[in-house]
């Protein structure tokens, strides 16, 4: 793995079962000394969404702190064309954590049919790598205007995407679990990657599908935009969504490029530098 450029960044987190579920299914791992964060939300039901998930957060961090140390590691899959070296590295960790999802659901009978969403920010030379399976979803946040950076890979998504189906239909179908494209269920998958500039005083957000269902992409940006520290916004969003209905396990993750005369020595307990 690359080694990557020095960045400065705050980042808050959170995760709640919410109203209705009675476990929580969604698993989080930072590596912030590779300016790495990754966020899943496994399905499968009862514990096999929740050892979904968490293989497949740590399989990622851990195939990216190999590659650290080893920068000749090989990649599982092919390069992408016209990627960062980083790019088809955090797509090589997510094919990893396919790859050891589906194995452990072949090799239990209890966990058959288990899987796992996931959205992972990898930040470099002022860039954010973003790589996604499924419809936990990456948000960047810049003069108060919220861009959603990944696609949903779910049926109702596709459906929106050709004109089939308004967003306010997609809104109340009762389709909006249904997935195309997801970790674990075949023994390959299609990771979908894009590289995205950051500035200073960005917000980027991971979350899982527990937020976007209750909150509006308004709402969500007003959270953002009224906290003063990424600590704030994550537990102030999630608290939202729990007042809005909690009808699913609520995650977010979210990080702040900071301005450069803000400094680390202002923000020592939150600040961390990568390297």
């Amino acid at each position: 793995m690359v080694s990557q450029a020095a960045m400065e960044m705050e980042f808050g987190t959170r995760s709640d079962t919410g109203r209705v579920r009675e476990n929580n299914e969604d698993s989080f791992r930072l590596a912030p000394e590779l300016n790495l964060f990754v966020l899943c939300d496994g399905m499968g039901g009862q514990a096999s969404g929740e050892v979904a998930s968490r293989l497949a957060a740590e399989t990622i961090v851990a195939h990216c702190r190999e590659a650290e140390a080893n920068p000749a590691l090989p990649l599982a899959g092919e390069r992408i064309d016209g990627a960062s070296e980083a790019a088809s590295r955090l797509a090589s960790a997510v094919r990893l954590a396919n790859r050891a999802v589906h194995r452990a659901a072949q090799q239990n009978e209890a966990q058959t049919g288990m899987g796992a969403t996931v959205v992972a920010a990898l930040f470099t030379d002022e860039r954010v790598i973003v790589a996604h399976v499924g419809d936990s979803r990456a948000y960047r946040l810049r003069n108060g205007e919220l861009e959603q950076l990944t696609q949903d890979h779910s049926f109702i998504a596709e459906q929106v995407r050709h004109g089939l189906m308004t967003a306010e239909e997609a809104s109340q179908s009762k389709l909006q679990n249904v997935l195309l494209r997801a970790l674990g269920i075949e023994a390959d998958v299609e990771v979908e990657i894009s590289e995205e500039l950051l500035m200073e005083g960005d917000s980027v957000l991971l979350c899982s599908d527990g937020l976007t269902h209750e909150l509006s992409d308004e709402q969500i940006a007003a959270a953002l935009c009224d906290a003063d520290e990424a600590q704030e916004a994550a537990s102030r969003l999630v608290e939202l969504a729990n007042h809005a209905g909690g009808g699913d396990n609520i995650t977010v993750i979210v990080l702040r490029h900071a301005p450069k005369f803000a400094g680390a020595m202002a923000k020592i307990g939150r600040w961390f530098k990568g390297s």
